[in-house]
């Protein structure tokens, strides 16, 4: 009746699941019979008040049928209503995690980690709220409709005035629960920033620690304007929603106070039509607000949409990834030579237009090489790993394996080539993805050769403990990369966190060993002492290979 939402958008609602939608149409229907019962008890109440002798039998059993009617309906809607919010937020949660999968590395680093926590975390869990509030929304429009009909027969006209009255309080709410949501979503926004901000929290821990001045700039210059930005912003959402919400409440009993007072006078209405309306609004009054509330959620659920599309992940589940299938399930090849040729990729500009370009460059790996790769910091050697592994798509130039060039179709199957330990590696707690039959013995090998087996236990895969030092977690990092044997290996200055007794074994036991396998290994390292054991040392200036030397051992 007052203030009910706009129909919701059906494109919103594309992130629930097809084999949800069948459980929300079943969770609707008896949401519609549960409204109608309700409607009728209205009705029958009514009508009891106003009835008595043989005809108050008969609608004790309306009143009885109806009531059991309600109920069970009601039970059966909020069972399948639960039912289709977990099977709602469980499907969300894996298709936007596939969505974040397939997402290009360059593109999630120019979104930002923020961003898509709070996208993971609030805006989610928005939309699920989203779509618990369909089929509860289909229940309360039926109540509202089911007493609509019934107060049109007791009183057509009666109707009408209020149905106009209702409108026009409609629109006036619609105008002030705008202003509140345009709070709400500068509330949003300032989200983004703070997880920006508690992201450096966590991060930095140790440096503003050390650092008192810094520690108390980060929290008065950071922390502070972003909570209080947030606090006003939401503050001031919620004072504009109280006004919508007591206009509302004004306009609704102002509206049985007019039918009390004023109907009677005007029209001459009988006291059956007076308590029929008066018990009617007063029962349709929990669904009403309801609704409203829901669209709130919607509103909210909008705001929150538009923060996921906006990222480029785009919840249709028709666009899904289906990892696995024609090329890309295709295992990595015996291959010979890998070729960059014209290979270039830049980041995007900085406040100052100024943006790192890697390339073009001319680069080939041959099987069972050792290359040093080395340069100055940020000369490009950690971007040419990534654009190498296949994590960054060039923008020019082309990428060929034994003179298969890579593009979409093949990059998976042309990612299987490599195993890498990059410098800002994140260590997994078990063994993912790797199931072979003798792993925990293998792992429990590796773990002698690198020094933890007195500190790091693998039992079904999984590590006693990752709670180590910064060169015991790069141990285990590259224990996993072992075990993956692929044909490609890439350190990314591994050995920097280690002391000299283990970086020895790494450059002339572990390195060699490998090598001695057939595997192709490129060492990014300012490790000059050790370059003698490569086949080349590749350098690189400014995101160009500026010289390459042959047989170093040789000097």
């Amino acid at each position: 009746m007052l203030g009910g939402p706009r129909k919701p958008n059906v494109r919103m609602f594309s992130f629930v699941p097809v084999s949800s939608w069948l459980t929300a149409g079943f969770s609707v229907v008896a949401g519609l019979a549960a409204g109608a019962c309700g409607a009728g008890l209205v009705a029958i109440i009514n009508t009891a008040i106003h009835s008595s002798g043989p005809s108050t039998r008969r609608l004790a059993f309306g009143f009885c049928g109806f009531l059991v009617g309600r109920t069970l309906a009601n039970a059966t809607a909020r069972l399948l209503l639960s039912q289709f919010t977990q099977e709602t937020l469980s499907g969300l949660a894996r298709n936007l995690s596939r969505k974040l999968l397939a997402t290009p590395l360059g593109e999630l680093e120019r979104i930002g980690i923020p961003r898509i926590l709070a996208t993971l975390t609030h805006d989610v869990a928005m939309l699920g709220w989203a779509a618990q509030n369909l089929p509860s929304l289909a229940t309360n429009v039926a109540v509202i409709a089911g007493c609509a009909i019934y107060l049109g027969w007791l009183s057509p006209s009666t109707l009408i005035v209020l149905t106009s009255v209702v409108v026009l309080g409609a629109v006036v709410y619609r105008i002030l629960i705008g202003r509140a949501y345009r709070y709400l979503q500068r509330a949003r926004d300032t989200r983004d920033v703070l997880f920006q901000h508690f992201r450096a929290l966590t991060e930095g821990t140790k440096e503003l620690k050390l650092h008192a001045p810094r520690r108390e700039a980060f929290f008065s210059e950071r922390i502070e304007p972003a909570t209080d930005t947030l606090r006003r912003d939401a503050l001031a959402g919620v004072r504009h929603h109280i006004v919508a919400d007591t206009w509302s409440q004004l306009l609704f009993y102002g509206l049985i106070g007019a039918v009390l007072f004023a109907v009677p006078g005007v029209q001459g209405a009988g006291s059956q039509t007076l308590t029929g309306y008066v018990v009617a609004m007063l029962y349709v009054m929990t669904p009403v607000w309801s609704v409203m509330e829901a669209w709130s959620v919607f509103a909210q659920a909008r705001i929150s949409l538009t923060k996921v599309q906006a990222l480029g992940l785009s919840l249709e589940s028709a666009n899904t990834v289906q990892s696995g299938t024609g090329n890309q399930a295709a295992e990595a090849c015996d291959w010979e030579r890998l070729e960059l040729e014209g290979v270039k990729f830049a980041y995007a500009a900085d406040s100052d237009g100024r943006a790192f370009v890697l390339g073009p460059l001319d680069f080939t790996l041959k099987k069972g090489e050792l290359v040093f790769l080395v340069g100055g910091n940020g000369s490009g050697k950690s971007t040419l790993m990534k654009v190498m592994t296949g994590l960054y798509v060039p923008e020019a130039g082309q990428i060929r394996l034994d003179g298969r060039t890579v593009g979409d179709g093949n990059r998976e199957w042309y990612c299987r080539h490599f195993s890498a330990v990059f410098a800002d590696f994140y260590l997994f707690d078990s063994l993912l993805g790797l199931d072979a039959p003798d792993l925990d013995e293998r792992a429990g090998q590796y773990l002698a050769t690198l020094e933890l087996e007195a500190k790091v236990r693998v039992a079904n895969g999984v590590f006693s403990t990752t709670a180590l030092s910064q060169g015991q977690r790069k141990r285990l990092a590259l224990l996993t990369a072992f075990l993956e044997d692929r044909a490609i290996y890439l350190f990314d200055e591994w050995a920097a966190d280690q002391d000299p007794h283990y970086r020895q074994i790494f450059y002339e036991r572990l390195l060699p060993e490998l090598k001695s396998r057939g595997k192709t290994i490129v060492v990014i390292s300012h490790d000059d002492r050790y370059y003698s054991l490569g086949d080349r040392v590749v350098k690189l200036e400014e995101g160009k290979v500026t010289r390459e030397m042959l047989n170093v051992q040789e000097g």
